[in-house]
């Protein structure tokens, strides 16, 4: 053997002898230094982990009635990773289901495909990961076709799960107010890190609207982990350990069932007779404690069964949901609804003119018009009424005296060339009493209203005065009313010239609460609460507390801190006063005509708002008893009428059933109040 030659040997086996002490180390490295977590993964291999989901909590009304609670349901979900491994895609699996369900493969397939902006519905809006419930009324004898013969449905799960349902108790629906659940998104698992899923239960299904968004978190619990020993097939042998899960807390309200429903029927029986007389009308009402801000009731009309996602929506049922063509029940009109609030608008207005320098006590002229500018601004059916004080101008709610307040103070602010910093105080006042921003109730999606002013027109001209300025030269072929289209043009030409401009009658009409004023039901029961009590700016709140099954307090939610109006004592009373006349010879007396005011006298005002291409907005704003008030109560209607006519018959009904007058049976609330603890919670 040459020396060439016994030189490669060597090399050779110093790689061999380097390979084999690498090999060695290595295997060290796996034993010795990393051979426990190798132990645990390879015990994981083992075992699987199920997550267990946890009982989500009730929501309940003042009494601890439950207007939200669950109900045992056996649910088949369908697991479209399982299927997907299959030869055929789990197409023999679908239409064995169908059969088992007394449904149809077709339908079954739309209730598991995934959603998208191209998929109508039915469809999957959750993650694609997790079990898709198709079916949630299951019979036993369903279920244990399924249990049995669980070779012949890979990917079908059947199982025993708490389902959310309404009981309406006293007839109480308060659909927008509670909101309603639906599973979660990909996108919102992604974003929050460690949320536990598990199907068709109450951890994947979150609150979407109402109070099931606002207390969520309470309301959903912590799920639980079971581990449990498979095979080598994937099939169970036994449980290795379990953390059970956590059941989500109740939430207690300050809604009371009684007095919801009887909201709910009166704005119902009004709606009827507004459809009657040819309009199509949307309708909401409130109830609040005016010291404490609780809402002890919230309608909206039209309205829904929240217990239309569970198991899936059609197509033409989610239309509808969202849709103007259905009056988009979706919307709470009582805190997102927004409409000009017409005569009701006039307690702040009359704030404003006395603290920007009119006598309280004054005598004012009430002509059948008054001119602003070039233009006459008339009553209400131009009807004079001489001269009166501001007491009798809200009784029998005279307007120009209110135009006459706006013009002069225009004038003062220098008319279309204002002053530097001009007083503007009916809208300072507007803002002052919460118009114009979110009162910041516990519900998502509450609007803000509008209190225009000089820079919002000059905003709002700037965005639409490339469409002004096109129809000032093309004019509306497509009015067929001559008159119209000619009103619509000239319109046209002045805003497109000088719209930013903040006119005599953009202030005239703000008085009255017309023009570009806006506001929700919310906010002016809100308004009417703080003439009520003195001057107090509540926050309104539905929640009352978190308690746990145990029926232990988690928390008590306590209204936020409160502000005041700056209005002088004198004048809230002097208010006060004018209102309480409303009822007994004002604008609502027909409407309260036989009501017995000698034992709970309801102060309140009319409104009467005018809406372009609809009949007019009906209003009625009030709070009794009138010296001492416990709730403020506001109705509204739109496409109905006067608010004398619509509005205020449907508070009147909501007060008899308050306190059990007329042919209520009995007082919803007892003596008047609602109770000051909290009701009894028992597992």
């Amino acid at each position: 053997m040459n020396g060439r030659t016994r030189s490669r040997l060597v090399v050779l086996h110093v790689l061999v002898a380097a390979l084999l002490l690498v090999l060695a180390g290595r295997m060290w490295v796996l034993m010795v230094v990393n051979g426990e977590h190798y132990s645990v993964v390879a015990a994981e291999n083992r075992t699987r982990d199920i997550v267990v989901p946890a009982v989500r909590g009730s929501i309940l009304d003042v009494d601890g009635r439950p207007l939200v609670r669950n109900r045992t349901a056996l649910v088949v979900s369908v697991d479209l990773t399982v299927l997907g491994r299959l030869p055929d895609k789990g197409k023999q699996v679908i239409a064995e289901l169908a059969k088992v369900l007394g449904t149809t493969p077709e339908d079954l397939a739309l209730r598991t495909r995934l959603c998208s902006p191209t998929v109508p519905r039915p469809c999957w809006p959750g993650s694609p990961y997790q079990p898709i419930p198709v079916d949630d009324r299951v019979s036993a004898k369903q279920g244990l076709q399924i249990l049995e013969r669980q070779e012949e449905f890979p990917g079908v799960i059947a199982q025993v799960q708490a389902v959310r349902e309404h009981p309406e108790p006293e007839g109480a629906s308060a659909a927008q107010a509670l909101g309603y659940l639906q599973p979660i998104t990909q996108e919102e698992m992604d974003r929050r890190q460690g949320l536990r899923v598990t199907g068709f239960s109450g951890v994947d299904l979150i609150g979407r609207d109402g109070l099931e968004a606002s207390y969520d978190t309470d309301l959903r619990g912590e799920p639980g982990i079971r581990k449990v020993n498979v095979d080598a097939r994937g099939r169970v042998t036994g449980i290795a350990g379990e953390q059970a899960p956590v059941p989500g807390s109740h939430l207690v309200t300050s809604i009371d069932a009684g007095v919801q429903a009887a909201v709910e029927k009166a704005i119902g029986v009004q709606v009827a007779n507004v459809r009657k007389a040819g309009g199509k009308p949307s309708a909401a009402g409130v109830v609040m404690d005016v010291r404490t801000g609780r809402i002890v009731a919230l309608a909206s009309y039209p309205t829904y069964d929240p217990a239309i996602w569970t198991g899936g929506i059609s197509q033409d049922e989610y239309d509808a949901l969202l849709g103007k063509k259905r009056g988009e029940p979706l919307i709470s009109r009582a805190i997102a609804g927004q409409f000009p609030p017409a005569s009701t608008f006039k307690i702040s207005s009359v704030a404003a003119a006395v603290r920007n320098g009119s006598p309280l006590k004054g005598t004012y002229n009430c002509p059948g018009s008054f001119m602003v500018g070039d233009r006459a601004f008339r009553n209400f059916e131009g009807q004079g009424h001489g001269p009166m004080s501001l007491h009798t101008a809200l009784v029998v709610s005279c307007d120009t005296i209110f135009y006459k307040f706006a013009y002069d103070a225009w004038l003062r602010d220098g008319s279309t060339k204002p002053v530097k910093n001009p007083r503007d105080p009916m809208i300072g006042m507007a803002r002052d009493f919460g118009f114009g921003a979110k009162t910041g109730i516990d519900l998502p999606g509450e609007a803000p209203g509008r209190i225009p002013d000089r820079t919002w027109k000059k905003n709002f001209w700037e965005a639409t005065k490339t469409e002004n300025c096109k129809r000032a030269k093309t004019g509306y072929p497509e009015v067929t009313s001559p008159t119209r289209a000619s009103y619509l043009t000239a319109i046209a030409k002045e805003n497109c010239v000088e719209g930013f401009v903040w006119r005599a009658g953009d202030a005239a009409n703000f008085s009255v609460g017309q023009g570009d004023v806006l506001v929700t039901p919310l906010q002016l029961a809100r308004a009417y609460a703080a003439i009520a009590n003195g001057g107090t700016l509540v926050t309104p709140h539905v929640g009352a507390a978190v308690v746990r099954p145990d029926g232990t307090v988690v928390r008590r939610i306590e209204p936020k801190p409160a502000g005041k109006i700056p209005v002088a004592p004198k004048t809230i009373t002097y208010i006060r006063d004018a209102l309480a006349d409303v009822t007994k010879s004002g604008t609502a007396a027909g409407a309260f005509g036989g009501f017995p005011l000698d034992k709970v006298h309801v102060a309140g005002k009319t409104g009467t708002a005018e809406v372009y291409g609809y009949k007019d907005t009906a209003w009625f704003a009030s709070f009794a008893p009138a010296k001492k008030a416990d709730y403020a109560v506001v109705v509204m209607i739109t496409d109905a009428g006067t608010g004398g006519t619509y509005s205020a018959p449907a508070v009147r009904q909501i007060y008899e059933a308050i306190y059990g007058f007329g042919d209520t049976a009995k007082a919803a609330l007892p003596d008047g109040k609602l109770p000051t603890t909290l009701p009894k919670v028992t597992p």
